[in-house]
């Protein structure tokens, strides 16, 4: 129906496959969503959905203008709303609920999600630079060494790597391999890790091998 849901990322844990092997693997809880509005070629130029994460959480207070887009497709206000590709041949419509029954075990999908923020931080941790020598006096351990030249143009150039934040940016991994799909709990399983802490909000999309 669409190429993908949104969801929150459980944590990590281990299962075991029929030939016995243990595979890590990341457990992600995905939707229920509803459609909360459709994007057409026709009005907006391209095709997409807009989609809704249900949540167990109290009940949200939005604006006007907010009440007033989730009247017109008749669904509760959800606080979390990404817009996601129509597949082709399908014709989602405001009021469908999407489950993560979307996706099978055994093929490969791409997950987007904000990485832990590590706060500010020097070039050795944030860039894995080398140091200096720990040792005989050499007063250069953890420093950068130089960024620039003297004379000309006597200027730090664009993109040069320093301290600073580092994390808190959204990362998307692909190829990522789906073990099993537990409709029941609205669970995903997939193999390995992904961007975020647990309890973060991620984007699960059909897709890429990465």
């Amino acid at each position: 129906m669409v190429n993908g849901l949104i969801g929150k990322k459980i944590g990590m844990t281990q299962v075991f496959l029929e030939d016995g092997r243990s595979v890590p693997v990341t457990v992600l809880q995905l939707g229920p969503c509803v459609v909360v509005q459709r994007k057409t070629n026709e009005r907006d130029g391209y095709e997409a959905a807009q989609l809704g994460l249900i949540e167990d959480t109290p009940k949200r207070h939005p604006n006007k203008p907010t009440q007033g887009h989730f009247a017109k497709a008749k669904v509760p206000p959800t606080r979390v709303l990404r817009e996601f590709a129509v597949l082709e041949g399908e014709n989602p419509t405001p009021g469908d609920m999407i489950t993560c029954e979307i996706f099978k075990a055994g093929e490969r999908v791409e997950v987007s999600g904000k990485n832990k923020g590590r706060g500010f931080q020097g070039v050795m941790k944030r860039h894995n630079f080398g140091g200096g020598r720990a040792t005989h006096g050499s007063m250069f351990h953890r420093a950068p060494g130089s960024i620039g030249q003297s004379a000309y143009p006597a200027r730090v150039f664009k993109g040069m790597r320093m301290p600073g934040q580092m994390g808190d940016k959204r990362i998307t991994t692909k190829g990522i391999e789906v073990i099993e799909v537990d409709a029941a709990k609205n669970l995903l399983i997939v193999k390995g890790s992904v961007p975020g802490a647990r309890g973060s909000l991620v984007m699960v999309r059909r897709g890429s091998a990465g």
